[in-house]
């Protein structure tokens, strides 16, 4: 991590324990054979969570971040380049080397634990923490694949290249491994998901949102098998089923985030930030500290980043003060409590902490405490599996539980009432000439799968708006554009704006250089 001077005062909130990644080419653990015990693989397991992870590149890749004008500060190089969709360059926490390193080095922990419990004999007690080490090997994979590779598509991932799924822990540089194909990658993610989800123990865990607890690993499942395409549909229908165990079959209302509570705090940054990842809300349902700069990248600080951001402009024409099935912004509660400038709007969620690796000189780190899963995404990729497994209905009612819950005042809204509200907004051209041609509605190319045309498509429409609105600032707008083949462009200051189309191989972000000058190969570009 690049060292950064205190230009603002930021308070640790908790402490974090820290660790350096290896890397997954030279510098593997060699560690294993003091993992002998259950204390051991418990300990060791803390650091199958990676303190990487691709949160900020994510989000300025994708559409909710626009160039704001060659005046302001971009703040790192890499910021540029991925809002660029170049390949990166930079080296550092929030970069393809960062991501690599991090996830791998989790990957490497988590083999650690299992390869210590399988010559302990695989005892009934260490049972929770099998489950743990299963199901973080299986999401950083995953988390590496929607990095690294294109997204999932049955009819071609025969072909497509995956990421090395590496099942063992390495005392030793490694022999190259092979990238093999999604469908042997997804393959692989599936079978350990499988064998996870029945092993997961919450009562192993101090505090539970901190691991993989079992509504954790559903919400998990849940996404996978929702990017996990079939022909059949099955995977929706699975989908389905593991989003039940995560909020019941009945009202979830009383799971999802309590938006009012949020509302009516003090007008403080800190203090609304802190509450969002608050363990106690039970809508987070996995809680990560991660080192990145990206709580300050995008929050309401003048200093920085003013250059590429969730613009006002923007977030009013596409984001969540645009019009919805909800009526004006002004009915929204997520845009009750904004902070920022014009140039980078700031609902506030996750704050930057910053720790002092030398209070003397002012510099630090600063870190990122991220809600992986929540109940209110897992509702709506339980909402987008029904309506794509043909059950329209369900999924509405789903649609109107968030509704709900992120409306002043709420009125229910039918399946027609959804349909024409979509059907009459006009898609947004790929380059719009003016601000009041972006809409929040654009084309869909799925990846691999069929969204029909009427119904079914107006509401896979609205599923997507909500999600854009729910997880602003997160990145999974970004997986979004990627398996629904949106074409989406960038302005650029001063040059023609930059067109990302549905194929177009920058979907998937090259292979940190020394990996592949290493021998592994990397992406196409051509």
């Amino acid at each position: 991590m690049k060292r950064i001077h205190q230009i603002y005062m930021l308070a640790i909130g908790a402490a974090m324990t820290l660790s350096s990644c290896n890397d997954f080419l030279d510098k593997m653990p060699d560690s294993r054979t003091e993992v002998d015990n259950e204390k051991k693989i418990t300990a060791i397991l803390v650091s199958a969570y990676s303190q990487n992870y691709p949160i900020m590149a994510y989000e300025i890749s994708s559409d909710n971040t626009m160039d704001n004008g060659a005046n302001y500060d971009p703040f790192w190089k890499s910021i540029t380049q991925a809002y660029r969709w170049e390949d990166v360059t930079e080296i550092d926490d929030d970069d393809p080397k960062g991501i690599w390193e991090g996830c791998y080095g989790a990957i490497s922990s988590a083999n650690m634990a299992l390869q210590a419990i399988e010559e302990l004999g695989n005892p009934a007690n260490l049972n929770g923490q099998r489950g743990e080490a299963l199901i973080c090997r299986a999401y950083w994979h995953f988390v590496l694949a929607n990095t690294f590779c294109v997204a999932y598509n049955p009819q071609t991932a025969d072909v497509d290249m995956g990421i090395p799924y590496t099942l063992e822990p390495e005392t030793k540089p490694v022999t190259l491994p092979s990238r093999g194909t999604m469908a042997e990658l997804y393959a692989y993610i599936a079978k350990d998901v499988e064998e996870a989800l029945p092993l997961i123990n919450d009562d192993i865990y101090s505090v539970p949102k901190y691991h993989f607890n079992r509504k954790a690993a559903y919400a998990f499942a849940t996404r996978f098998y929702l990017f996990y395409t079939h022909a059949d549909k099955s995977n929706y229908a699975k989908a389905i089923e593991y989003a039940n165990k995560v909020l019941g079959t009945g009202n979830p209302s009383g799971l999802l985030r309590d938006w009012t509570t949020l509302n009516n705090l003090p007008t403080d940054l800190s203090l609304i930030g802190d509450t969002y990842i608050s363990a106690n809300d039970p809508s987070n349902l996995l809680i990560t500290p991660i080192l990145s700069v990206w709580g300050y990248a995008h929050g309401p600080y003048s200093g920085r980043n003013r250059r590429y951001g969730n613009a006002n402009t923007l977030f009013a024409r596409e984001g969540a003060q645009a019009t919805g099935p909800w009526g004006s912004s002004s009915n929204l509660r997520t845009v009750k409590k904004l902070f920022g400038l014009s140039q980078k709007i700031f609902v506030p969620k996750m704050n930057a902490y910053f720790e002092y690796t030398d209070k003397a000189a002012g510099i630090g780190l600063l870190h990122l405490v991220v809600p992986m899963f929540t109940t209110d995404e897992t509702l709506l990729c339980r909402a987008e599996a029904y309506i794509l497994n043909n059950n329209p209905e369900a999924g509405v009612k789903d649609i109107n539980y968030w509704l709900k819950s992120h409306s002043v005042t709420y009125q229910a809204k039918s399946t027609a009432d959804l349909v024409s509200f979509y059907s009459g907004v006009a898609y947004m051209p790929t380059v719009p000439e003016s601000m009041s041609q972006r809409t929040i509605k654009k084309k869909l190319n799925p990846v691999g799968f069929t969204v029909t045309e009427g119904e079914q498509e107006n509401l896979i429409q609205c599923v997507l708006h909500l999600r854009r609105v729910e997880t602003v600032h997160e990145g999974l707008r970004w997986l979004d554009v990627k398996r629904y083949g949106i074409e989406i462009s960038h302005n650029r200051d001063g040059e023609e704006a930059d067109v990302l189309t549905k194929d177009d191989l920058r979907r998937a972000w090259q292979l940190p250089q020394d990996v592949v000058a290493a021998g592994i190969p990397g992406n196409p570009r051509k």
